[in-house]
This record gives C-alpha cells, sequence and structure tokens, in this order.
C-alpha cells in the first residue's frame, strides 16, 4: 500500500531565464500562404518574443541551452544552420546541446533570405542577423542570471486542439480542416521554475496545436494564440513563459484560416486559463503529499500532507541521426524546371516547398535528419525538426508515465511532415507534402524511444 504519492518530476541545478524582443519592422516579407494576396505585413497584432532557459548542474558547469522563439519555418536548411551554427560558435556550445524551437505560428515575419528579392524582402537580411545576435544575447544572460532553483513538471488537460484531417464529403481525398469525428490529443505538459524562495522565475509551456488561426486574410505579424497565453500566464505569475510546439502534425484549433485576431486571442486566453490551472494543481518544490495517519470522526479520515520529497541533478544530452528512407521525390533540377515554367501562384508555391525540401535533403534516396534527447533530472526533452502527429508524444508518454516528457516538433531546422504509415495510403497533405517515405514515423519512435529508454536507466 502506497503511503506517499509518487514524487513530482524535477530537476535541480542552476537555471537562467531571458526575455528578448524580436518583433520585426512593419514591411517586412510575410506571405506565408498559397492563397494569399498581399506580400508585405502591414502591422503587429501582438510582439514576437525570444525566450531562452539555460540549465547548469553547477554554476561553471557547461549549460544546455533552450531556446522558445515566435517564428513559422525553415523554408531553407542552409539558412538554419547559418543562424544555429553561429551561435554554437558565439558562445561555444557543442550541436547537442542547444534546441532552437520554433512556434509555428503562420502570421510570422519572411526569414528566407532567398526572399529577399520580393517585396519587403530587403528587411529579411537584417532581421536574419538580429535574430543571431538577440539569440546570442539571450543566452548570455540567462547564463548570467543562472541561480539555484527546481524546474517541476505536470501535466494537465487543454481542449483547445482538435483533429484537422478532414475525410473530404465530396471526394476521395483528406483536407486539412477540423475533423469533428476524430479524437485529439489534448495533453499540456506544464514546466515550473522556482527559486529557494519558492519564487517563480519560469514557466514552460509543451502543447500540440497548429498556430493557423491566421492565415492568409490575416495582414499583420502575429504569434497567433501563443501571444494571448504568455499574455494570461505571465500576467498571473509575473514570469516569462517559453512555448514549445508539441508533435502538432494533425491538430489544430478548430477554427482556422481567418484573420480574427480576436479569434486568436480567445484561442490564446484557452489554453492561458489551462496553464495557470495546472501551476495552482502543482505541490511546493521538492514536496509530495505523504500519508500521516487517521483521524476520526464521522467517517474514518485518511490524513494526507505534504513532505519531502527528492530531486535529481541529472543533466545529459544525446544528439543523434534517423536515417529516413526517400519517397519517389522529384529531383532539384525536375523541380526547378518545372517551377519556372509553372504561372499559377498557387502551384509555384507549392513546388518552392518541394524545391527548399530536397534541397535540404540531397538528391540520394535516403537522409540523415538530427534528433535531440535531453534527460533534467526525472524529465525528458524531445526536439527534432519535422512536423510529426501526435502518436509520437502519445507513445513515449505511455511507455515512460513516470518522466515528465517534453516533445518538440520543428526544432533546428524544419523539412517536412512525419504521418504514420496508415495515412500514406490517403491522399492527404502530410503525405503528399513529405519527402519522406512510409515507415519513416516508426523509425522515429524506436529511435527516441530506445535514446529515452538508455537515458532513464543511467544513473
Amino acid at each position: 500500500m502506497l503511503r506517499a504519492a509518487p514524487p513530482a518530476p524535477e530537476f535541480q541545478g542552476y537555471i537562467g531565464v531571458s526575455r528578448k524582443d524580436i518583433t520585426p519592422p512593419v514591411g517586412i516579407y510575410a506571405r506565408n500562404w498559397g492563397a494569399a494576396t498581399h506580400d508585405v505585413a502591414e502591422g503587429i497584432h501582438r510582439p514576437m518574443t525570444l525566450t531562452c532557459v539555460t540549465f547548469r548542474q553547477e554554476q561553471a558547469a557547461p549549460p544546455l541551452v533552450l531556446i522558445g522563439a515566435d517564428l513559422g519555418w525553415w523554408k531553407n536548411a542552409a539558412h538554419e544552420r547559418v543562424l544555429r551554427e553561429s551561435i554554437l560558435e558565439a558562445v561555444s556550445l557543442p550541436a547537442s546541446d542547444l534546441m532552437f524551437c520554433l512556434s509555428h505560428t503562420h502570421a510570422g515575419p519572411g526569414i528566407c533570405l532567398d526572399d529577399e528579392r520580393k517585396p519587403g524582402g530587403h528587411l529579411i537580411r537584417p532581421y536574419f542577423d538580429h535574430l543571431i545576435k538577440t539569440s546570442v544575447e539571450a543566452i548570455r544572460e540567462a547564463l548570467d542570471a543562472g541561480r539555484p532553483a527546481i524546474l517541476t513538471w505536470k501535466y494537465g488537460e487543454c481542449n483547445l486542439a482538435v483533429n484537422r484531417d478532414f475525410p473530404d464529403p465530396d471526394g476521395e481525398r483528406i483536407l486539412t480542416g477540423y475533423n469533428p469525428g476524430a479524437p485529439a490529443d489534448n495533453t499540456l505538459l506544464v514546466g515550473r521554475i522556482t527559486d529557494p524562495d519558492g519564487r517563480i522565475t519560469g514557466m514552460l509551456v509543451n502543447y500540440a496545436c497548429h498556430p493557423t488561426t491566421l492565415a492568409w486574410q490575416n495582414k499583420l505579424i502575429s504569434p497567433d494564440y501563443i501571444g494571448a497565453m504568455r499574455a494570461v500566464a505571465e500576467a498571473s505569475t509575473g514570469a516569462p513563459c517559453l512555448f514549445l510546439q508539441g508533435a502538432s502534425g494533425e491538430v489544430s484549433p478548430p477554427q482556422q484560416f481567418t484573420g480574427d485576431t480576436a479569434l486568436a486571442d480567445r484561442y490564446g486566453r484557452q489554453l492561458g486559463y489551462s496553464v495557470l490551472s495546472v501551476l495552482e494543481s502543482m505541490e511546493a518544490p521538492a514536496t509530495r503529499l505523504v500519508y500521516k495517519g487517521v483521524v476520526e470522526s464521522g467517517a474514518s479520515l485518511a490524513m494526507w500532507e505534504p513532505g519531502p520529497a527528492g530531486t535529481s541533478g541529472a543533466l545529459k544530452a544525446v544528439m543523434t541521426h534517423v536515417e529516413y528512407p526517400l519517397k519517389d521525390f522529384p529531383a532539384l533540377a525536375e523541380l526547378e524546371a518545372e517551377w519556372s515554367a509553372c504561372a499559377d501562384h498557387v502551384l509555384r508555391e507549392r513546388l518552392w516547398r518541394k524545391i527548399c525540401i530536397r534541397r535540404a535533403i540531397g538528391d540520394g534516396e535516403r537522409a540523415q535528419i538530427p534528433l535531440w534527447v535531453w534527460k533534467l533530472g526525472r524529465s525528458i526533452l524531445v526536439g527534432q525538426p519535422n512536423e510529426a502527429y501526435t502518436e509520437f508524444q502519445t507513445g513515449l508518454r505511455d511507455q515512460y508515465p513516470d518522466h515528465a516528457i517534453a516533445v518538440m516538433n520543428l526544432t533546428n531546422g524544419s523539412v517536412g511532415y512525419l504521418p504514420p504509415r496508415p495515412l500514406y495510403e490517403l491522399n492527404a497533405y502530410a503525405v503528399w507534402q513529405t519527402p519522406f517515405a512510409a515507415g519513416s514515423f516508426d523509425l522515429l519512435k524506436q529511435t527516441t524511444a530506445d535514446i529515452v529508454r538508455n537515458l532513464i536507466s543511467a544513473p
């Protein structure tokens, strides 16, 4: 018979938090949708932010660096490598110890230098350089701010996310939009950083939901629902909140593809209040409920009270590569010729995205794609650059229920979707967009599970 609740997944060490504004200038190239009729941003809905959290076992120990930025995706893999390698060199980090995570907003600025000749494109390179400079500053500020702290995780729920693979009522294809007939993963994972006095100094929010509320009708730069979520959480706690986009391949808000910023804010408040609910449900750091005995009253009452719980300072980073087989994907030269001859704007956009994918993976039959797995005390952080479906995170969490497991898409790059094998039989966007062959999702799951098992079993 258990006489104490299981301890919360916690990491105890030196943790630093910093926040930077990365709102781009109005007028920057911001055409993210094939259906859009405008090229440049005409205003700002909410500020765009970059939040950095550093983790160290001791004050002078080398750090693990986690960055969350209000950005969409990388069209050109070479540009992402320039940014990340510039950051790594500036702060003397190995590649395994940095995860640069994108929120995946679809209302953000252009960050692809290939778009410099387009309207507003002259602002992209200065903004790109600003991102590098700001990221380095954020890391140094977080390291300087590092103090003894405890990171405590707890799971909750938020029903914002719905399934977005909708069978076409008039055809044999899968549309990208709300599917009320299919379940969705509503798991919310919240990490609370507290100092020795119990004051909250930072938050991590891991949730899977495509930020596609705002689409081609919107002409404002926006973090989408994430902005209002952050505003709600930070107003209550006074601490910065770092958002981590989960394995959101097939989930989104129920109503998407609008120009309604009020709707994005409503969705953000919905998630923000769920974050606060999880925070309020947490016990104090390094504490768990312990059975203290019986008090006889009208009933025999079992008395549970807070008691001390151990914490862990374990810190380890693993970076590996998963070798994915590729579909019969057109070669780069073929795609470039087709794009040059195409006059349809929507088709040109689709072809351009395929060109960027082919450049990222090369013209071979297989592609080596990196994967990051970190152990922080009794928690695991998994980051990878593709858009995996939610089964990736639910499977890991089912396998390791005693650990908090944060899973992030669009980490250190972006290439394509990773849908489960059965979807390859369907005419779905995630299937025809991805360069990866059926079975690639299984390779990611198995590789990650093996790494997590080894990390958990290690002292």
